[in-house]
């Protein structure tokens, strides 16, 4: 019998582990253990668990998994143990040998620092707003040093004892969001406790500091894109106000976990609108986030009712605003921003797919030949589920 992919015990131990450390988080905040640090509760330890490393260690994570499963069978022990008291001691016995015998990892390669803020979850949605925002303070405090396209090669970069980091990469998938965020307010220093980036709190407030944290995704995103053809880490489908019929605006995120969403840029004729598909929910963008009221039946569900949406868009695709009419974004049912289709290509085809290996499964299964290019495309994006992001832990 084959052991299971290695994505789904994988995904399941980081889940769990993710769960146990907010579980810990917020029984120690309702006890008052722990206080409260830039509004959200407080991670009271130094350490945490390195979910990224347990993602390129299968080794490591194996010892994990089997000194979880240790530990939850000498619990089980335990249990019987005060329940059938003629066998205690041989309960516990066996309790205690299949902890002596658990392979536990070595604490150095398990636990990795941590900050008070690890554990923060950014208010923002990633929404157009924030990311336009973001844009401004990014321009203002951090395209010197970063540079405009993110690589870190501005024109302050050489002048500095040392390089700043490329964004161009997994670099921000490799911590949590509330470490970069901790980054951004903070500052950061090398091991001799030396400067490496001044700290931006009071510049910044907490809400800058994490609308600069959703534009140097959607930067990151953009010059990977162009550049070479994939977004470096998985992304949410930007969040927007969303106007569909003549219903109230609601926001796009509601429909995370139960609708694909096609969006489309739009600024011509409505005529040259795709057709309505039942298989997703289709978002016109317009340049200024104006509702259309002559949109031909069966041609789209809904727009988006933002001024900044088509900006947000334009840097997450990689191409100027002035070149974004007619690109189409697919997004999965769990919100995330999948494939691109630029106008001067065809459609839909696999080149469209920028979320692929190294966040998603293993896509076997699926023959691209056996159908359409957009047909091909929505089944591999359900074959290969997003599944590791933000230092190892699902977000």
């Amino acid at each position: 019998m084959n052991a299971p992919p290695a994505q789904v015990w994988l995904n399941t131990l980081l889940t769990l582990l993710q769960d146990s450390q907010f579980a810990v988080l917020r029984l120690w905040h309702a006890l008052g253990l722990t206080g409260d640090s830039h509004g959200q509760p407080a991670w009271p330890w130094a350490r945490r668990i390195a979910g990224e490393t347990l993602l390129i260690d299968l080794g490591l994570a194996r010892q994990v998994a089997w000194s979880v499963a240790a530990i939850g069978f000498a619990l089980t022990c335990v249990a019987v143990a005060i329940v059938w008291r003629h066998r205690r001691l041989t309960w516990l016995g066996v309790a205690a040998l299949a902890l002596i015998l658990a392979p536990w990892p070595a604490p150095a390669l398990l636990f990795t620092p941590a900050a008070p803020t690890s554990f923060h979850t950014s208010p923002t949605r990633f929404s157009a707003e924030a990311i336009a925002r973001g844009g401004r303070l990014y321009a203002q405090h951090c395209s010197a040093c970063h540079g405009d396209d993110g690589r870190g090669e501005g024109p302050l970069a050489a002048s500095l004892p040392h390089w700043p980091p490329t964004f161009v990469g997994p670099l921000l998938g490799r911590r949590a969001d509330g470490e970069l965020f901790a980054h951004i307010v903070d500052g950061m220093h090398d091991t001799a406790g030396w400067p490496t980036m001044p700290a931006f709190g009071q510049q910044l407030g907490d809400d800058g500091a994490w609308a600069v944290l959703d534009y140097t995704k959607a930067l990151a995103a953009g010059t990977a894109a162009s550049t070479n053809g994939n977004w470096p880490i998985p992304l949410r489908l930007a969040d927007v106000s969303v106007r569909c019929g003549q219903g109230a605006p609601r926001p796009l995120a509601d429909w995370r976990g139960n609708q694909r969403v096609r969006v489309v840029a739009f600024d011509g004729e409505a005529s040259s609108l795709p057709l309505e598909d039942p298989r997703f929910l289709t978002l016109l963008v317009t340049r200024d986030g104006s509702h259309l009221s002559d949109v031909p039946q069966f041609r789209a569900d809904c727009v988006a009712d933002s001024p900044h949406a088509w900006a947000a868009f334009a840097q997450l695709a990689g191409i100027d605003t002035s070149r974004l009419a007619g690109t189409e974004f697919l997004a999965d049912r769990q919100g995330w921003l999948r494939a691109r289709a630029l106008p001067s290509r065809s459609p839909w085809d696999g080149a469209g797919l920028l979320c692929t290996a190294g966040q998603a499964g293993s896509g076997q299964g699926v023959n691209p030949s056996a159908a359409d290019g957009l047909t091909a495309l929505l089944l591999r994006m359900d074959a290969e589920p997003v599944r590791f992001v933000q230092g190892g832990f699902i977000h």
